[in-house]
Parts: structure tokens; sequence; C-alpha cells
């Protein structure tokens, strides 16, 4: 099924914590809602579910607008953080009380209860209550609940969030299975950048109660739209472009007012749009690379080297700037604190931002 948002307002008093958001998630896609705390991402996932009627915009599912169409009738199935759950009814009738409240008849109630306990490796404690579960055993039960009613679209608001960090792993994968082999559109509600980059085909980054981005986890990451987006979705050097031209068909810039950098082709028609910025992943840095490896490259000491197992962080002082790097450590063992290195990078593995 395919969702397709137009123009949606959600107010509380004078605040807006939806703000004129448009949003069109395609049918079987898992599409991720990113962000911080306080962005509006999961009102504005209840005003899909119909739980917070909208002030403007229309909600439209398959081309048929359901904005007006209370939450019982949308045929959406939600997974909360909480779970949830009816803690005096066992795990079987937790999963089986949406098909009663549809009129399911018995056989059939039993069969797809069962079928759908299997699928989440639980029909081994159907008979167990919600007490007598652990959480991610809970998280199991509300999602054979949401899945058993064979909804046209699944929200997930942030299901992970109670579990720890072993078993959150895991159900990534396990609710990104089902949600494949079910081709079940679905939406899910995060702050976790792994989590959303794990499980997402499209992610959605929020701001404000806006979406300020939308694009694959790769896009999100390599091209971020915005300084708050680069940010958000993993540590970054940074520096304010000026006086960008265009030299020999590439584009040519001063990163900090006294680097004369190489950027990548489309950041030319950024110039006179509003401050730019030149944003540098830390795993993008290279260290005394060959000249034909980099397409900028600057003297610069090590001001400290951190071992974390796999990979090293290196701080890096570049004429007044500080830069961090990240190297695989065996690409780091010879570096140590005081050295004097070359640091650089491509054109290409950079982004520039305006705003």
């Amino acid at each position: 099924m395919t969702l397709e948002l137009a123009g949606i307002v959600k107010a509380f008093g004078t605040a807006r914590a939806v703000d004129a958001v448009d949003l069109r998630v395609d049918a079987g896609e898992f599409f991720t809602l990113l962000g911080p705390s306080g962005c509006g991402k999961t009102t504005l996932l209840r005003a899909v579910a119909g739980i917070y009627p909208i002030d403007a915009g229309t909600v439209m599912l398959n081309g048929r607008d359901i904005t007006g169409v209370p939450m019982h009738r949308r045929n959406m199935a939600m997974v909360f953080q909480s779970y949830a759950l009816f803690p005096h009814l066992t795990a079987f009738d937790n999963v089986a009380f949406g098909l009663k409240s549809r009129g399911v008849g018995a056989a059939e109630l039993r069969r797809r209860v069962e079928e759908a306990l299997a699928l989440v490796k639980l029909e081994a404690l159907a008979r167990r209550h919600p007490a007598q579960m652990s959480g991610g055993q809970q998280q199991r039960v509300a999602l054979a609940r949401a899945l058993v009613v064979r909804p046209d679209l699944l929200l997930l608001d942030e299901p992970l969030s109670n579990l720890d960090a072993r078993l959150r792993d895991e159900m990534r994968f396990e609710i990104r299975e089902l949600q494949r082999r079910f081709g079940i559109t679905t939406i899910l509600v995060t702050h976790d950048i792994d989590e959303a980059f794990t499980m997402a085909d499209r992610i959605g980054v929020m701001q404000h109660g806006r979406i300020v981005q939308v694009g694959s986890p790769a896009e999100i990451y390599h091209r971020p739209a915005s300084r708050f987006v680069a940010n958000f979705v993993g540590p970054i050097n940074e520096f304010v472009l000026s006086e960008v031209s265009v030299q020999g068909g590439r584009t040519r810039a001063l990163a900090g007012g006294e680097l004369a950098v190489w950027l990548h082709g489309d950041a030319a028609g950024l110039a006179g749009q509003g401050e730019a910025r030149l944003i540098l992943r830390p795993e993008h840095l290279r260290i005394n690379a060959a000249d034909a490896e980099v397409d900028n490259s600057f003297p610069a000491e090590i001001e400290d080297v951190v071992f974390l197992g796999g990979g090293t962080q290196c701080v890096l002082r570049l004429g007044a700037w500080r830069m961090q790097a990240s190297l695989p450590s065996a690409a780091a063992a010879g570096l140590s604190k005081g050295a004097r290195v070359t640091v650089g990078w491509r054109a290409a593995d950079a982004a520039v931002t305006v705003g």
C-alpha cells in the first residue's frame, strides 16, 4: 500500500509539532522517520494512524483519502515503545485480540495466531503472561499482534528502545526480515542512527516538525542536505567555505579562509545560496596518502592517537584547525603523538551544505 501525506499540520496549542509535511512512502517500502526527541516524528506517526486528528492536510492510502477515517477503520497496526500488551492476557490472547475485534471465526483465529507466534519464534510461550516474559519476548508478542491482522500499513514507534544492545541488534534484523517476507509498507520512528541505517530503504530526517531531507541511508550520510543533518547522523569535520569558483572545469574554494581546496562538481551550484560549509567525515581523511590518491593534501601534526580496537582515532592540528581522522588500526600502527604528517581527502568524499 502506498501512503501519501500532503500538507500535514498538527498543533498543540500554538506550537506546531508537525509543520506542513509532504511525504510519499511506496508500497512495500521500509521508511524510517529519524530525528532528535521533540522533532515531531512520533506525532506524525500517530497522525497517520488516526490517533491524533490533524489540523490541516490529507492522508491518502493507496489513492483513497482516509483523513477523516477513524483509527479502527484504517487497517493499520502499531507497535508502541512500551509494547502496550494486556498484562492479564496470555501471549496467545494478546495476539488474538485484534482478530476477535474483527469477528474472525475461532478456527481461523487459532490458525492465524499460531502462525504469527511461530513467525516470531514464540509458539512455545503461547500460554505465558507478559510478566513471565523477557523484554525481547514481549516485543515479539507485540510484533505478532500487529502482523496477525494483516495490516495495510505497519507503524513502529521506537519499538526497540527498551531492549539491551545485543537484543536490539538481533531484533533489527528479525523485524527487517519479516517486513521483507510479507512486503508490508512500514514506517519506523527512531532517534537511533544505527537502527535507521540498518533497517530503512529510505530515511526522512525531521527537525522542528518538518522533514528536512529524504534519501537512502547512503545519501543521508554522504550527501547531507544541511549542517543539522550532517551533524545528527555522524561525526564531522567542517569548514566555512568562501570564494567558490570554477577553474578548468573543477570547483575551487577557500576552506576556513585559508585552505585552498577542490570540491566535488555539484558544489559550484551552491555558490551564492547562503553560507556554504565543507563537511568531512573522519573516516574519509587519509594520513600520508600518495598525492595520486587525494585531491587535497596539507601538512598537519598529530595531537593525539586513541586506540579503539579495530579502529584508531587521530586528532590532527592543521594550521589553526583541529580535525579528527578515523583509521583502521593496522593503518595507524606507525602514528604517534607529535608526528608531522600530511592529511588529505578526495573531493568526491566531502559534502558541501548550505544553511
